[in-house]
C-alpha cells in the first residue's frame, strides 16, 4: 500500500500563486517579511518584480493591498492569522471589508499546530473575527488538492476572501481528476445516516478516521467537509439535520465563533437538533510539538472519537 501524500496548505498556497501568476499578470503577491514561512517566497523566485515585502507592518500591507486593489491590480496579501486576524483587524475591516476592495488575504500558521511557537502565535480566533466583517468571504481548505482549487477560486471571486492556512504537512484526502470546488457549497466525503459530523481546515482527515473507528462501534456516521465557512452551505447543514440525530462539528480553532457557532446559527433557525462544538475550549494553547498538541486538546483522531462517544 503506498504512503498517503503529506504537504502543508501553507506550501500549497505558495504553489497555487506561482500556478496563477502564471496566467495572471495582474496577481501581486505582498508579505509582511515572512516569505520563507508564508511560502510566499516560492511566487517571489518566479516573479520578483511582482512580490512586495511590506516589512514587519502588517497594517501597512493591508493599505497597500487595497491600494493596489483600486488600481486593477488582484492583490494576495500575507502574512501570520495572528497578525492578519489580529494586529490588521482594523485595516482589514476598514480598509478592504467597508469598501468591499478585490483583495484576497493568505493567513497561514493558523491554529495550535503552530507548536513550539506557542499561544501569541496560535491564531485559534481568526474565522470568529473575520465572521463579523461584512462582505468577507472566508475559506478554511483541508488538503493540497482543495487548497489550490480555493485559491484559484479567491482569485475569481470579486470582493474581500480570507483563506486560511496550517503550518503542519496534512493527509491529501481529496482526488485531483474528480475534485470540484465550489464558494459557499459543503462536501458529503462520506454517507451515514446516525449522526453528521461537520469539519473544515486539516480536522477533515481526522474526522474521517474517527468516523471509520465509530462504524466499528455500529454508528453510521456522515462526515461533510466545510471549506466555505462564510457563505456558508446552509442547505447541506439543514439536511443533514433533518436526517440525522445528532451534529459534532470539528475545527482546529475556538469553539466560540468558528465553524460550530456558524453551524449553530443555521440549525437553530431551521432543524434544531443538538449540536456538539469539538475544538478549542475557549483556552489559549501552549508551546509544543504539533502532534503533542492536537493529542492533548482531543483535536487528532483519538480525542475526535472519544468526545464523540462521550456526547453521543
Amino acid at each position: 500500500m503506498s504512503e498517503v501524500r503529506k504537504i502543508a496548505t501553507r506550501e500549497s498556497y505558495g504553489n497555487a500563486l506561482v500556478e496563477l501568476g502564471r496566467e495572471h499578470e495582474n496577481l501581486i503577491v505582498l508579505d509582511a517579511d515572512l516569505a520563507a514561512a508564508t511560502k510566499t517566497g516560492i511566487f517571489k523566485k518566479e516573479f520578483p518584480e511582482r512580490h512586495i515585502d511590506c516589512g514587519i507592518a502588517e497594517c501597512n500591507m493591508m493599505g497597500i493591498a487595497g491600494g493596489l486593489s483600486l488600481t486593477g491590480k488582484v492583490p494576495f496579501a500575507s502574512t501570520f492569522a495572528m497578525f492578519a486576524a489580529g494586529r490588521a483587524f482594523e485595516q482589514v475591516r476598514n480598509t478592504i471589508g467597508y469598501p468591499k476592495l478585490n483583495v484576497k488575504i493568505g493567513a497561514t500558521h493558523a491554529g495550535i499546530t503552530v507548536g513550539e511557537d506557542g499561544a501569541t502565535h496560535q491564531c485559534n480566533e481568526d474565522i470568529a473575527l473575520m465572521r463579523t466583517i461584512p462582505n468577507m468571504v472566508i475559506i478554511n481548505p483541508s488538503d493540497d488538492v482543495e487548497v489550490r482549487a480555493a485559491v484559484r477560486a479567491a482569485y475569481e471571486h470579486i470582493g474581500p476572501v480570507y483563506m486560511r492556512f496550517g503550518r503542519l504537512a496534512v493527509p491529501v484526502i481529496n482526488n485531483e481528476p474528480d475534485y470540484r470546488f465550489e464558494l459557499g457549497k459543503g462536501v458529503t466525503l462520506k454517507e451515514g445516516n446516525d449522526i453528521t459530523i461537520f469539519a473544515t481546515g486539516l480536522e477533515v482527515s481526522f474526522a474521517l478516521e474517527a468516523a471509520e473507528m465509530l462504524a466499528e462501534d455500529g454508528v453510521d456516521a456522515r462526515v461533510i467537509n466545510i471549506h466555505t465557512i462564510k457563505p456558508i452551505d446552509e442547505d447541506i447543514i439543514i439536511r443533514a439535520a433533518r436526517e440525522t440525530k445528532k451534529i459534532f462539528t470539528v475545527e482546529e480553532h475556538s469553539v466560540i465563533g468558528g465553524l460550530g457557532s456558524a453551524v449553530c446559527d443555521v440549525v437553530c433557525a431551521n432543524a434544531p437538533i443538538p449540536v456538539c462544538k469539538i475544538g478549542i475550549q475557549d483556552c489559549f494553547g501552549e508551546s509544543g510539538p504539533a502532534a503533542e498538541l492536537l493529542h492533548k486538546y482531543q483535536l487528532d483522531t483519538e480525542g475526535i472519537y472519544k468526545q464523540i462517544k462521550r456526547n453521543m
